[in-house]
């Protein structure tokens, strides 16, 4: 009995001493990451856009960050020189000394050379302006015998003439003629839809843009571009009953609550 328990000894002491040889090597190892890699001495990235390059240095002054502009590119909805992008994005944790990427709106932006429109259709002067890097601006209805034919291109309110050079992405607002039968519109349905994808539509059905408003969720530029559509005035329509030329008005919002769709009525089966 007394040999058994002699045999034992060696064994419980030799499992202890692997214990203990195993918790300090757990702790060497975790106090060797906790010193390298700084754990719990980072920090979360602020929100940059909308910020000069030299107005988002003194905000990370103390943060021992490396801002470095890595790109730059003309957003004409955005003030020239502001921070639009940043990589890693605002809210991740970050540690000291990290390299964050900049995107920068351009101060200078590329100018084109301004199309010939007149005598085109609606649809045809949108297509010439889009691959000429300018945007289709406000539609100006008069009474002529063609519905949506171009009679005259207007920039800053001013006709303007082919071969001007003006900066990319200007709108160019286009005077349309309406034929004596007054034809309407209907409003399309543009929840859920980008801006840009709203005012897309619209042109498509010969009605402007009204006034543009962001909801409280939209807090910066990125989420400026991430924003739908969520209200609309006038409302959708499934008649047309509208003048051609006719504004509507955008609400947008990031909420995704606010953008669900909504069940649309049935159109009633008149055959």
């Amino acid at each position: 009995m007394s040999g058994k328990k002699t045999i034992r000894k060696p064994i419980l002491r030799n499992l202890l001493w692997i214990l203990i040889f195993l918790s300090a090597l757990f702790l060497s190892i975790y106090t060797f990451l906790h010193f390298f890699t700084r754990h719990g001495k980072g920090f979360v990235l602020p929100d940059l856009t909308g910020l000069t390059p030299e107005d988002a240095r003194e905000v990370v002054s103390s943060m021992d960050l490396r801002l470095e502009v890595t790109d730059s590119l003309y957003m004409p909805k955005l003030p020239k020189g502001v921070i639009f992008r940043q990589v890693p994005p605002a809210g991740q944790h970050v540690k000291k000394n990290r390299r964050v990427e900049l995107t920068v709106n351009s101060v200078l932006p590329r100018q084109v050379n301004m199309p010939s429109l007149v005598g085109f259709s609606l649809r045809q002067a949108k297509a010439e302006l889009a691959s000429s890097g300018l945007k289709l601006g406000r539609l100006i209805y008069v009474p002529d015998i063609a519905t949506n034919n171009v009679l005259e291109q207007l920039y800053l309110g001013q006709p303007i003439a082919p071969g001007t050079a003006v900066d990319i992405y200007s709108s160019i607002d286009l005077e349309l003629g309406l034929s004596p039968d007054h034809e309407l519109a209907y409003i399309p349905l543009l929840k859920g839809k980008s801006l840009e994808t709203a005012l897309d539509i619209l042109s498509d059905h010969s009605l402007n843009v009204g006034n543009i408003r962001y909801d409280k969720t939209v807090l910066n530029a990125a989420d400026t571009l991430a924003a739908r559509v969520y209200m609309q005035s006038p409302v959708y329509s499934q008649q047309p009953e509208w003048p051609l030329g006719t504004s509507v008005h955008l609400t947008l919002t990031t909420d995704p609550e606010l953008l669900k769709p909504e069940e649309l009525p049935l159109i009633e089966d008149t055959l």
